[in-house]
């Protein structure tokens, strides 16, 4: 009798993702205040960055504090929360800037205003991420991560996470309760323990 043993799935690699602190330190490291906003947009709701780029100032709703992203991935809508910080500096950039169809703009190579490029989305993480002193990598799919990961950490349920994000599958939300340090016990070392610290 032969014994066929079950195939042995290989690891993935889990993502990177920055903690609150690095978060804060990001976000305020830019000194314009549209590249402040760049990095809370993308960490605050999750986007994608072609979400990010695509966002048009009638997808906003401040009195319900809420964004509608408007064919992500998959071609699917969604609705995610603003923060009322979100709310504040984006009331103050419009009227510093009033885009006026696209919420970030860039210029084309002839210098018309045109929306933000994906190389000028990564250009604001880049430099935020150097002059940070931030070692670890930081992308703007990072900062999505980073906010899958603390939603969970949290306490928000993983179906909810799986909306705000615009999976189509729980099995790619999943992979944000590896990363998480939530669930019925937080993970500690022992050594936290032997020493009683």
């Amino acid at each position: 009798m032969r014994v066929v043993l079950p195939s042995i799935e290989r690891p993935k690699t889990l993502p990177v993702v920055l903690n609150q602190r690095e978060i804060k330190q990001l976000l305020k490291t830019p000194k314009l205040l549209k590249h402040r906003l760049v990095l809370a947009m993308l960490y605050g709701c999750g986007l994608r960055n072609f979400e990010l780029r695509n966002l048009q100032r009638k997808d906003l709703d401040f009195d319900r504090m809420m964004l509608h992203v408007r064919q992500g991935k998959g071609r699917k809508d969604r609705y995610v929360p603003l923060s009322k910080m979100q709310v504040r500096g984006l009331q103050r950039y419009f009227l510093a800037e009033n885009p006026y169809t696209w919420c970030f703009t860039g210029n084309d190579k002839s210098g018309i205003p045109c929306r933000i490029s994906s190389q000028g989305v990564q250009w604001i993480v880049r430099e935020a991420r150097k002059h940070s002193g931030i070692q670890k990598e930081i992308t703007a799919h990072i900062l999505r991560h980073s906010y899958a990961t603390h939603l969970l950490e949290m306490g928000l349920d993983i179906m909810s996470v799986k909306d705000l994000l615009g999976h189509a599958d729980i099995q790619t939300t999943l992979i944000y309760l590896h990363v998480a340090q939530s669930g019925r016990q937080k993970p500690f070392s022992p050594l936290d323990r032997l020493y009683g610290q």
